[in-house]
């Protein structure tokens, strides 16, 4: 019975974890390429970015 909840907590402990590390890193490079973009040309929010 109890040999379910280790697993669940420890993939959910991975997801998190794993999820953090995608947002800040992607956020990061997403910062610094707008910084980048606002001072050579203004930003085109209809045209969507592609990773």
């Amino acid at each position: 019975m109890n040999q379910r909840k280790k697993p669940d907590l420890l993939w959910i402990l991975v997801f998190i974890f794993g999820l953090g590390v995608v947002t800040t890193g992607y956020a990061q490079g997403f910062w610094e390429r707008k910084l980048d973009n606002a001072y050579q040309m203004p930003v085109d929010a209809s045209q969507p970015q592609q990773r």
